[in-house]
Order: C-alpha cells, then sequence, then structure tokens
C-alpha cells in the first residue's frame, strides 16, 4: 500500500493550499492507530474540503477514510464513501469544464484493494482494465509506474505469478533505465512483506529469487555507472591540467593564490586562538561564577535551617491555637522544605509498587469531609500497579486536593485521574470546577516569594513546594491552560 502511494505522491501533494485542521487531526488519530476516530475525521475533511472545492484534498482523505473500512472490513460503508468521492470529482469536472483522470485512478485503485482483499478475481481485474483506461487519458509516468505495481500484485495475489512476472519486469526495467535502483529495490521488499503478511510462500518465494538475481545485475550496473562518472572525471582532470600546464602565468596565479591563502589561515590561526582564549577565561570565570553562587546556595540553606532550628523552640512554647501562631509555624516549616528541597544534590529516589486506584482512593478521602455540599468526588484510576516516590506523591496530591476542596463551590465535581502515557511514562491529574486560575498568574503560582501575603490565608509557599518536589521524581507539576471550567494542575512522572 505505501509503495503504492509512493508512485502517485504527485497528485497527492499537489494540493491546492495547506491541510485543514481536520486533516492533521485525522493524520494524529490515524498513526496512533485510533481507526474510528481516524475515519471519522477524514470523512470530515473530505465533506470540507469538496463543499470548498479543494477537490484534490477531498479525494486524499476520502480514500484514507475508505482504507480505514476495509481495513476492519467494513467494505459496504467503503464502497458507499468511493462512491461518493467519485460524484464529488464528476461535480468538480462538470463546474470547471475538465476531466480528472487521475483523480478517478486514485479511486479506482482502492476499490482494487477492496476487491483484492475480498478475493474477487473477475471484479479486481474490472478494475485493472478501468485504472489503464484511466492512466492513458491522464498520459502521467507515476501512473503508468503505480499501474504495473499494482497489476503485479493483483496477479501474484491470485497465484499468477507468470503474468506477475511479466508486469514486474516491464516496470523494473523502466525504472531501470531511470537508474531508480532504490525505488526497484523497495519494490521487492514491499513485495515479500506482502506474501509474508498474506501467508502467501510461493510469492515470497519468487519475488526472493527475483530479488537476488536482479540485486547482483543491479550492482554491476551501478559499479558501470560509478566507473563511467569516474572515467568522466579522470578525463575533465586530464583536461583541466594540460590546460593549466599550458600557460606558465597560470601557475604562477596558483603560486600567489596559495601563499595569500596560507597567509589567510595564519591570520586566521592567529584570530582563532585569540577567541579560543578569550572563551577559556571567560568559561573559568562562568565556572567560578556558578561554584560561588552553589556556595552561596548552601549557605542559605545551612543559614535558613539555623534560623529555623533557632526559631522552633521558641514557636513551639506559644499557643497553637491562635490562627497567627499556626501560620507562623507553618510559613517556617514551608521555608525550610523549599530551601532543602531547592539544595538537595540530584539524587536517584527509592521507589515503591503501589495499587494505583487503592492509593488514589485514599488519597480523595482525606479531603471527603472538606468539601462543600452536593461536591461529587471522582476516581479514575486503573486496577493496577505502578513505581511511585509515596512521600512526595502523597505531599503533592494531598495540597492539590485540599486546594480543590477549598475552592470547589456547592454541588461542584472534583476528579482525580491516573493516566499511563507508556511504558516509563505516568500522569495524575487533579480537576476541579471552582473558579479556576487566571491565565496571567498561571506561571506566578509556581514562584515563591512575589508578594507579600497574609500567612492566615497562605504564604504561597505550597505550589512551589510541590513543583520542587515533582522535579526531584524527574517530573514536573503544570498546569493545563486549556480547561477553562476551572483548575487542572498535571503531575507528570518518568519512571
Amino acid at each position: 500500500m505505501f509503495l503504492s502511494m509512493f508512485f502517485c505522491c504527485v497528485f497527492v501533494n499537489a494540493q491546492e493550499g495547506q491541510k485543514s485542521e481536520l486533516q492533521q487531526r485525522a493524520e494524529t488519530e490515524d498513526a496512533k492507530n485510533n481507526i474510528a476516530n481516524a475515519r471519522s475525521l477524514f470523512i470530515r475533511a473530505f465533506d470540507d474540503y469538496t463543499g470548498k472545492g479543494q477537490i484534490k484534498l477531498g479525494v486524499e482523505c476520502g480514500t484514507r477514510a475508505t482504507a480505514l473500512y476495509y481495513k476492519e472490513n467494513n467494505y459496504k460503508e467503503g464502497f458507499e464513501l468511493l462512491r461518493r468521492v467519485d460524484q464529488a470529482i464528476s461535480v468538480e469536472e462538470k463546474k470547471n469544464g475538465t476531466n480528472m483522470p487521475a483523480l478517478h485512478y486514485l479511486v479506482t485503485k482502492e476499490r482494487l484493494q477492496m476487491y483484492i482483499k475480498m478475493r474477487s478475481t473477475a471484479r479486481a481485474m474490472e478494475q485493472i482494465n478501468t485504472m489503464e483506461s484511466q492512466v492513458k487519458a491522464a498520459n502521467d509516468d507515476n501512473l503508468m509506474s503505480d499501474l504495473l505495481y499494482n497489476k503485479a500484485i493483483y496477479h501474484y495475489t491470485f497465484g499468477q505469478t507468470s503474468q506477475g512476472d511479466a508486469v514486474f519486469k516491464e516496470m523494473a526495467a523502466k525504472l531501470t533505465a531511470q537508474k531508480e535502483y532504490d525505488k526497484i529495490d523497495e519494490i521487492y521488499q514491499t513485495l515479500i512483506a506482502n506474501g509474508k503478511k498474506s501467508n502467501n510462500a510461493n510469492l515470497v518465494a519468487q519475488t526472493y529469487n527475483n530479488y537476488m538475481v536482479w540485486k547482483d545485475s543491479s550492482n554491476a550496473m551501478k559499479l558501470a555507472d560509478e566507473t563511467g562518472i569516474l572515467k568522466n572525471k579522470i578525463v575533465e582532470n586530464e583536461a583541466i591540467i594540460a590546460e593549466k600546464d599550458s600557460s606558465l602565468s597560470s601557475r604562477q596565479l596558483i603560486i600567489v593564490g596559495l601563499l595569500v591563502l596560507a597567509g589567510a589561515l595564519t591570520a586566521a590561526l592567529v584570530i582563532g586562538a585569540i577567541v579560543l582564549l578569550r572563551y577559556i577565561l571567560l568559561t573559568r570565570k562562568q565556572k567560578k561564577a556558578i561554584k560561588l553562587s552553589e556556595d552561596n546556595n548552601a549557605l542559605k540553606a545551612k543559614f535558613i535551617s539555623n534560623i529555623s532550628a533557632q526559631l522552633d523552640p521558641t514557636l513551639g512554647k506559644l499557643d497553637r491555637r491562635v490562627p497567627e501562631v499556626q501560620a507562623l509555624l507553618d510559613f517556617s516549616q514551608h521555608i525550610q522544605t523549599l530551601s532543602l528541597l531547592e539544595n538537595m544534590p540530584e539524587t536517584i529516589l527509592e521507589l515503591e509498587d503501589v495499587q494505583v486506584n487503592q492509593f488514589c482512593e485514599e488519597m480523595v478521602n482525606e479531603i471527603r469531609n472538606k468539601v462543600k455540599p452536593e461536591v461529587e468526588i471522582t476516581v479514575n484510576a486503573p486496577k493496577m500497579s505502578a513505581k511511585i516516590h509515596r512521600e512526595y506523591l502523597s505531599h503533592i496530591l494531598r495540597h492539590l486536593l485540599n486546594n480543590a476542596a477549598e475552592y470547589t463551590p456547592t454541588a461542584g465535581h472534583i476528579w482525580l485521574d491516573y493516566k499511563k502515557r507508556g511504558a516509563h511514562l505516568q500522569q495524575f491529574v487533579v480537576t476541579d470546577t471552582g473558579c479556576g486560575i487566571p491565565e496571567e498568574r498561571m506561571e506566578d503560582v509556581f514562584k515563591p516569594f512575589l508578594e507579600i501575603r497574609d500567612l492566615c490565608v497562605g504564604d504561597g509557599l505550597g505550589l512551589p513546594i510541590c513543583k520542587e518536589m515533582a522535579k526531584k521524581m524527574d517530573g514536573d507539576l503544570e498546569i493545563d491552560a486549556k480547561y477553562i471550567k476551572g483548575a487542572r494542575f498535571v503531575l507528570t512522572l518518568h519512571v
């Protein structure tokens, strides 16, 4: 299928403008093997393009949607869609007063693919005959090569080995004459792959034997081509040398040019040495500055730790029931935690296996008595195990869920989702229907000490601490700016 599309790429790419958003989304879903979504988007793109008169792009999307139909053996829907595509081409032909056999060819080729898959020999042959008429009308070499390829596939598929060999040799001879050896090699590889896929041992054996024979001959042809090129270069160089030798002035100019070049190279080397020396000196200064910064951060962390150690006994004697005292104690603890995280050396944290669904349920249970009336809490987590750092992950989710509980109004909704994005990538997502975060403040919420705040209503260090913990787990904590019905925090972890 891929190789057949290769020969017709000139028609697929000769589009009226760029691909639409619908087509780009369809191709993305197709790459993910989401067949139903991709097919639906390709059909929508087909309708959109044909409605705008962009028939070539429309045909591309229509045929790609058809391929996704018969990939799941939905032949009736595939034939119906191709009928619509043919009608759209006919409408455009009447409108412009021109024939478009190349586009009809692409539609007929998809019918051929379906009949081959359905093992309908006679109907498949009808499509081959129609394609021959369309290629003749289009008078295009690329379509002719594509037709030969599809005829070879047809013959090999239905056990007509001798006919397939004849067609294939015609195509190979055509490409060989054009010295397109790589295309022939790719065709052989595709035929062998198709034979293996369809469990056609005869096709695989016959094609492989032909391939080995052609490979030997192609190597000889390539060698002859390369030898001819080298001979031509030798002749050209000999002519140049003879021309140079015929004039003493030419040799003198060459010598002068070489001397000038040598002088220029010498000057360039001197300048390069100076630039390199300055770069080395600058690098040393930067290293000293970095080390000084690291030393200052270490001293800052030690200073904060000492200050906290000295303040804690005194603050501990105060009445924690007083809101201001408790806020001050929390602030002291938060500063110390943030400082330790920022200056912690890079280490690999120990992970443990947990049941994701059970872990998430335990986290949301902590806030059930904190939410406002009629607030619904939903956990979307599979019953599977995952490796996590329990202390840091629990701290982050606890903080995000507490914030969600605080800002979600009556009859609102809170979600905790777990998503496995790959073998070594996982996400925890906390979503609420609260007041949300203004777009202009989304980057600042993770930065500490940006504003003077009343400690009784929060010190603003919760999210910066969570951000640092996420980094220590080789991950990141971000706000989903596209979600506008509240707030959504996405914690991405690399395992």
